[in-house]
């Protein structure tokens, strides 16, 4: 396999684990990012069977499994009955399957530690906004002030949902807004009757969810954390500041009064972050010479957990399909075919999912009351609910280890 020159644009994890995975195939990777400093953004997030599987093939996941929290449970009551609508166990998979709770900088801080002690090249407060393709094949970033990084013969682009480079892909993908979005703060955990292995959520129909993450240390010697979260609609973010931090306490407070201490912690409006969700999902995830990865690729609500794990598997099959194939333009295909039903299956069990969780409606959170309890209890349904969680339907790594024996084999023939 020849060695080619691989742009990066995105320091988030689809960007740096693709960076690591092609860096160490022997490539010459230049990762380029807009902030003056790299830096996470966002708060805790879940870890899925399927992105620990990732970060141990970068030899990573040790490391952050030290520092997270491991999550045995997803469970959800109703604030109204106290009743059961969320209740999902790794359990079914196997003592050693489980879901990691980490703070965002935890994750960026040990992909981007391995990607500095490597030869490559990191790029920072360059806003990539466009691509300039040259004569022979190769490409080039452009960024806001008009500058021009590579040429490259391969870019990829991790720079999320709302990226410029969109338009370049072969198909163009139809963005959907989602009209709930989420406040999000991480607060010490204590000793407070919350589940150390589990996320806690409590719900109000489909339009209130408050929920507690607990997300291990963020360091040596750090205390406990936890995010904490409360759905909020993006358009109503100026209300909820104009009304005051005593305002929305007390509404969190009338749904689950256990959180008292940690919303004791919370002083200042400036601690929680709005983050907007959108769903969109790109047909063909590539363009001429151009790769994307990540939440350009295929972004959506939160409410399956597999974000950042589905990132991590974009860069893995990225790097197996040019890996095996040798050639850009060929191993832009093999990627798309890799990552195909995967993503589309669990984009639809998003979009189907999410309105009972986090919507305006009255009929589908009712039918989730009434029905989550009895279904939980029929044989084999925790296991499939435990599958779905855990991103192991619609075989997230069958395509790509066929692709690697392929590689293998070759090796040695």
């Amino acid at each position: 396999m020849r060695v080619l020159d691989i742009g990066i644009a995105g320091c988030g994890p689809a960007g740096l684990a693709s960076a690591l995975l092609l860096e160490r195939q022997g490539h010459r990777v230049t990762l380029v990012e807009r902030f003056d400093a790299a830096r996470p953004l966002g708060s805790g997030l879940i870890l899925q069977p399927t992105g620990l599987a990732v970060l141990r093939e970068l030899g990573l996941a040790e490391r952050l499994i030290a520092q997270g929290s491991r999550i045995d449970r997803l469970f959800g009551l109703s604030a109204a009955t106290g009743s059961v609508v969320l209740d999902v166990r790794y359990a079914p998979l196997g003592p050693e399957v489980f879901g990691l709770g980490v703070h965002r900088a935890s994750l960026f801080d040990t992909l981007f530690s391995a990607a500095a002690a490597t030869s490559m090249r990191i790029e920072t407060a360059a806003e990539v906004t466009d691509l300039d393709r040259h004569g022979d094949g190769r490409s080039s970033f452009v960024t806001a002030r008009g500058r021009r990084i590579g040429p490259f013969d391969l870019l990829i682009d991790a720079s999320g949902a709302r990226s410029p480079l969109l338009r370049h892909a072969a198909r163009a993908a139809v963005p959907r807004p989602l009209r709930y979005g989420a406040l999000w703060t991480n607060v010490r955990l204590g000793e407070h009757g919350f589940q150390p292995t589990a996320l806690e959520q409590r719900y109000r129909r489909a339009s209130v969810m408050v929920g507690v993450l607990p997300i291990g240390r963020l360091g040596e010697g750090g205390e406990p954390l936890a995010s904490l979260f409360w759905s909020l609609k993006p358009e109503r973010y100026d209300a909820w500041r104009a009304a005051g931090l005593d305002a929305w306490k007390a509404q969190v407070l009338r749904h689950w009064p256990q959180v008292a201490p940690l919303l004791a912690q919370i002083d200042d409006p400036e601690q929680l972050l709005l983050a907007s969700y959108r769903h969109q999902t790109l047909p063909v995830p590539h363009g001429t010479g151009i790769a994307f990865v990540g939440d350009c690729a295929h972004a959506t609500s939160p409410q399956l957990g597999q974000g950042a794990n589905m990132a991590l598997l974009d860069a893995l099959a990225l790097a197996t399909a040019l890996e095996q194939t040798g050639d850009p333009q060929a191993a832009l295909g093999l990627y798309a075919r890799l990552r195909r039903w995967h993503v589309r299956f669990y984009q639809a069990a998003s979009l189907l999912f999410t309105p009972f969780y986090q919507s305006d409606g009255t009929v589908l959170p009712a039918i989730r009351d009434r029905l989550v309890p009895p279904l939980a209890r029929l044989p084999g349904i925790d296991r499939m609910l435990a599958l779905l969680v855990a991103g192991r339907f619609a075989a997230p790594f069958r395509g790509i280890e066929a692709s690697r024996r392929g590689v293998a084999a070759r090796g040695t023939g």
